[in-house]
């Protein structure tokens, strides 16, 4: 049955359109109460079970590297982010049961990463004829990178004209930026790092908050100015302008902040990524966290077992991105059996 594109007992259009039930909705109960009006009556479980193999056999197409468009970049302005979300993971817990004979459990935070990357036209804006890719996983900083890696790989990232990494200040992020641009042969010319301005600016508000003596109104004066600095490429004169407020006041705070634009002074440098009419910020990322992690696996009394938010993260991320007809290509391109 699986040469005729049948798991778990279902044709290929049913198994998509229960996928795309369980990560377009809010619940699993939605998914099976919209399943109910298009005639078909699935359990909650049922429905997660094909769900989950219907990811597990989309990730083993991608990794064969079946199913992957052909999408020419030859040319073209190509951003790449990554960024991290909050959910909460259950896990049982050793030990003895509850009074109700019920398994003892923690719901403990992680951070799934995710990655976006899109293509802008000579304006600056995103091109619509290129949809994005989004994806992401739970399995921390080397696996999102390696992730980054492939797609760009399969996009032939070379031939394009220009690619920026735009991202937050995040260790984890930045330590792997050379290894990537080197394993992918980009020239410096070529390549390009910017910090997120609108995270910056939240460090400079950080620094003035820690200025005794300033009245609301100094702090936003002084917030405004170095804003307006960096904009003008003025770099050097907001680091030296934090430096004289870490010499009037003995603040481990103003230290920490100080340390954070030096590390990245190289990635400051807005008024020449503005000049080139490519982003500065990366609303586009902060976008995709929301819409894929937020809105769907983070909220009140909503915890999740790993795999099963790893395998719905990757729906998600390809329904959120306009690119479901592709994901069915990979799902159906492999030959692995996942019945139940």
């Amino acid at each position: 049955m699986c040469l005729l594109g049948i798991y778990d007992h279902c044709t290929p259009l049913l198994a998509s359109i229960v996928s795309t039930a369980v990560v377009a909705l809010s619940s699993y109960e939605e998914a099976k109460s919209f399943l109910f009006i298009l005639g078909c009556s699935l359990n909650i479980k049922t429905i997660r079970t094909i769900a989950k193999h219907f990811a597990q056999r989309a990730r083993a197409g991608a990794e064969g590297m079946s199913g992957f468009p052909s999408e020419s970049i030859k040319g073209k302005r190509v951003i790449v982010s990554t960024d991290g979300g909050r959910i909460r993971i259950r896990k049982k817990k050793t030990g003895p049961k509850t009074k109700k004979k019920r398994n003892r459990y923690s719901t403990d935070w992680r951070e799934p990463k995710l990655l976006i990357i899109y293509v802008v036209n000579e304006e600056g804006k995103k091109d619509k004829c290129f949809m994005p890719f989004l994806d992401g996983t739970l399995q921390g900083a080397d696996v999102i990178f390696g992730m980054i890696k492939f797609y760009l790989k399969k996009l032939g990232i070379s031939v394009a004209d220009k690619i920026l990494f735009v991202a937050d200040g995040a260790l984890w992020i930045w330590n792997r930026i050379k290894e990537l641009r080197t394993s992918l042969g980009l020239k410096a010319e070529q390549f390009f790092e910017i910090l997120d301005f609108y995270h910056a600016t939240e460090h400079l508000g950080d620094i003035a908050k820690q200025v005794e003596g300033w009245s609301d109104a100094q702090r936003k004066q002084w917030v405004r100015k170095q804003k307006g600095y960096l904009l003008e490429g003025m770099i050097s004169l907001v680091i030296k302008n934090i430096k004289k407020l870490c010499k009037k006041e003995t603040n481990k705070v103003l230290e920490t902040e100080l340390e954070y634009f030096v590390r990245n002074q190289k990635r400051l440098n807005f008024k020449v990524i503005s000049n080139m009419n490519l982003p500065i910020g990366s609303g586009a990322m902060e976008s995709g966290i929301r819409r894929i992690i937020n809105l769907r696996f983070k909220g009140p009394g909503i915890f999740w077992k790993e795999d099963t938010a790893e395998e719905l993260i990757m729906l998600r991320s390809y329904y959120k991105a306009g690119r479901w007809n592709m994901l069915k290509n990979m799902v159906f391109s492999t030959n692995i059996v996942t019945d139940f």
